[in-house]
């Protein structure tokens, strides 16, 4: 061989090794890896969390109409044209959520979680808690009409609105009778009643007077015992309800809860009196009102700031337990009017309409 020469050597080839049998070790991994992430999507996706979520909710004019009717109609009676909005706001809850789906309305800003058993008591069906809502709602119609014509100087009555069983009231009172007069003492208002009652015992004999489908009845009725209580027991729920010769209906479904109360008591203000109250101006806001007018706090006052707001209204009002709430979270350019009674909400109102202030959060 040459000094210098470049030299190849030949080398045997290796023996090849005999294939492997089953998955490979890097296989296994990816297969393992696969299924996790299946695992995970679909507990992600279909496994429930025990959370509602709470978010804006549809916002309704009660001046207005809603399927080809009135929000609030009024028959019988002389009403005035309108103007501008006066618009309810409610939250919407979703139930049956997701993790993925929870996660997802979380980082969306609009909406919080909030543990279910806040809203459904254990063993309470989704159907009852609906019902119970409904109930609120039309409980807050109620208290709407009586406070509204209350503010307005209508008369009120008297009713038995529940009579429970096994008491002096069964059997002699009927749902909806009238109560005229309690003990000798006459009723004008529900507060009438417990004080009429406040001397005597179980087992005193006391005259009911009341009219039942318009005509006037006397009944002598024995009082029972109820727990916590000396004085006797009649079994009654009154309530006020108002005495006047028009009918007044509220047409809303699927809205349930008792947040509306205030709004529907101002529409129905403004529809019986003259001139637009809200100025002719988009108006929102909620609050629960009582049969005296007494108006309180509420759930859900961001969302439904929120729901205002890309309704276009200018002006919420705001009852007055929920403003340092509605201060953290009022969007801008939204002015916050505190109401604690209907009167305060109709004045706030007509001031503003007049180019005024009204009190604020």
């Amino acid at each position: 061989m040459t000094e210098g020469t470049d030299t190849v050597v030949d080398q045997a080839a290796p023996t090849p090794k005999p294939p492997r049998r089953g998955l490979t070790r890097r296989t296994w991994t990816l297969v393992i890896s696969l299924a996790v992430v299946l695992v995970l999507g679909l507990l992600g996706g279909f496994a429930r969390v025990p959370y509602v979520a709470l978010g804006p909710g549809p916002t309704y004019d009660t001046l207005g109409q809603v399927n080809g009717g009135d929000v609030v109609a009024i028959e019988g009676q002389e009403t005035f044209p309108t103007g501008g909005r006066l618009t309810m706001t409610t939250v919407s809850l979703t139930d049956d959520v997701s993790l993925f789906g929870a996660l997802g309305l979380w980082v969306s800003g609009r909406y919080a979680l909030a543990p279910r058993e806040e809203f459904f008591r254990p063993g309470e069906s989704e159907q009852q808690v609906r019902d119970q809502n409904v109930k609120a709602f039309q409980d807050s119609q109620t208290s709407a009409e009586v406070a509204a014509l209350r503010y307005l100087d209508y008369p009120v009555k008297v009713v038995a609105a529940e009579i429970t069983n096994d008491t002096a009231a069964a059997g002699v009172l009927q749902p909806d009778d009238r109560l005229l007069e309690v003990n000798g003492k006459q009723v004008v208002t529900a507060d009438d009643v417990r004080p009429a009652l406040e001397t005597t015992k179980p087992g005193d004999r006391i005259q009911l007077t009341f009219e039942h489908e318009g005509e006037r009845k006397t009944a002598t009725v024995t009082l029972g015992r109820a727990d916590g209580r000396e004085t006797g027991f009649l079994g009654v729920l009154p309530l006020d309800r108002a005495d006047v010769p028009f009918d007044i209906k509220i047409s809303l479904n699927d809205v349930g809860g008792p947040s509306a109360g205030m709004m529907f008591a101002l529409s129905i203000v403004d529809k019986l009196t003259p001139g637009e109250l809200n100025g002719g101006q988009s108006v929102a806001g909620t609050g629960e009102i009582n049969d005296k007018g007494e108006v309180g706090r509420i759930g859900g006052i961001q969302f439904k700031l929120v729901a205002a707001a890309e309704g276009g209204a200018t002006t919420f009002l705001v009852p007055a337990g929920n403003c340092d709430e509605a201060r953290q979270h009022a969007p801008e350019g939204m002015r916050l009017v505190k109401v604690e009674k209907l009167d305060d909400a109709v004045r706030a109102l007509e001031s503003l309409a007049a180019g005024g202030d009204a009190p604020s959060c």
